[in-house]
């Protein structure tokens, strides 16, 4: 569990961020999680010195780590990239309307359009350079009213971003670190098209899929988000007005498209995308559905939120997906970035997203080791 933020000694502070190194580990750790591997790649470092920069941060309260797999991946201390995200937010649109008060909270007196109104957080959508969304309160206004120990590392990174000559540099090879993340994906889905079906996909309980069906229905406009090969579409096209199917894999949209050609379905479309940035209008579905796809998100939050933004008003989004487990070996063996999730998990991702009557339960166990679970979570967007 991440824990806040807060701001250590003053001294130990400024003694660690003195080095400019460690302030373009910072940097680089403001917008993504990255592992010392990816590290090295962007710094042209050695390891060992990584690492010891890494620790030192650790122990300043800057830096915290997550376990995947065998290796570790580092972003900034809980709450503080949401801070500074607020705060770059607020800045820039303070800019807008002309007044650049960095510590006037809350806002500058304007709000920011076109956001939703919602009780507690509400979140834009992130930006094409993928920076982290940043949560808003009612009316669109920032919900950070109070200036910490944030505001202060905002500012030093802001400067350091300016002086330090491989900033900008740094801050390019990060796309190329992720990308790799993701082809690394994208390939093994590409290596399988064709033959999904009759590999062993954990979590694909045709049970589960029932007991979603059976919750909701009519003739509706549908978003399959992470469709694979499409056979999922397909059975929601029998009753569907529409089946937009969404998939990063441009093998498996050849295969969706042939299968519903050769069975005749003309109601299901085929769109290459990421489900994190959903290829798909505002409000153009009635259903979002998540079938064993959320896992492969890199970040399962933004592919919630996205989820909320094509929904129309009084629209629903259903997701089926595995129970948090240990089964290492499902990295790779099918590209699982997430070892599934637990109902509280995403029942707090689904309400931070805006959706509202959220319920989770597990409707499916299979007997074999290592007895995936299959969860199911459905949510509805407010008319």
């Amino acid at each position: 569990m991440y824990q806040r933020f807060a701001m250590p000694s003053i001294v130990k502070f400024l003694r660690v961020v003195a080095d400019p190194n460690r302030l373009r580990i910072l940097l680089l750790l403001r917008g993504e999680e990255l592992s010392v591997a990816e590290m090295q790649e962007i710094l042209a470092m050695g390891q060992s010195t990584i690492s010891t920069h890494l620790s030192q941060l650790r122990q300043a309260g800057l830096v915290e780590d997550r376990r995947t797999g065998k290796s570790s991946l580092y972003r900034l201390t809980g709450t503080a990239v949401e801070e500074i995200a607020v705060l770059n937010a607020h800045e820039l649109n303070c800019a807008e309307n002309g007044v650049l008060k960095r510590h006037d909270f809350p806002g500058c007196g304007k709000t920011h359009s076109g956001k939703q109104e919602a009780s507690g957080h509400d979140f834009s959508r992130a930006d094409s350079a993928g920076k982290p969304a940043v949560p808003l309160g009612p009316e669109g206004r920032s919900s950070f009213t109070t200036p910490t120990a944030s505001s202060f590392l905002h500012d030093l990174l802001a400067r350091a971003a300016a002086e330090i000559p491989e900033a900008a540099a740094d801050q390019a090879a990060i796309h190329s670190v992720v990308r790799k993340r993701q082809d690394k994906m994208r390939s093994f889905f590409d290596s399988v098209a064709g033959r999904l079906g009759r590999d062993y996909v954990p979590g694909q309980s045709w049970k589960g899929v029932a007991e979603a069906l059976l919750r909701l229905m009519p003739p509706m406009v549908i978003a399959d988000l992470g469709a694979g090969e499409g056979a999922f579409a397909l059975l929601l096209a029998q009753s569907a007005k529409k089946v937009i199917a969404v998939d990063t894999s441009a093998k498996m949209i050849e295969v969706g498209c042939e299968q519903a050609l050769r069975h005749g379905v003309k109601n299901v479309e085929y769109r290459l995308g990421d489900m994190e940035e959903v290829p798909i209008e505002d409000g153009e579905a009635d259903l979002v559905f998540f079938s064993q796809s959320l896992h492969h998100a890199l970040h399962p939050e933004r592919a919630i939120h996205e989820a909320y933004r094509i929904l129309k008003s009084g629209g629903r989004v259903a997701i089926l997906d595995l129970v948090k487990h240990r089964f290492e070996e499902a990295r790779e063996l099918y590209a699982d970035e997430w070892l599934g999730f637990s109902g509280p998990e995403l029942e707090a991702m689904m309400e931070k997203a805006g959706f509202s009557q959220v319920q989770t339960s597990v409707v499916h166990k299979e007997p074999e080791t290592p007895q995936f679970q299959t969860l199911l979570a459905v949510g509805s967007k407010a008319g």
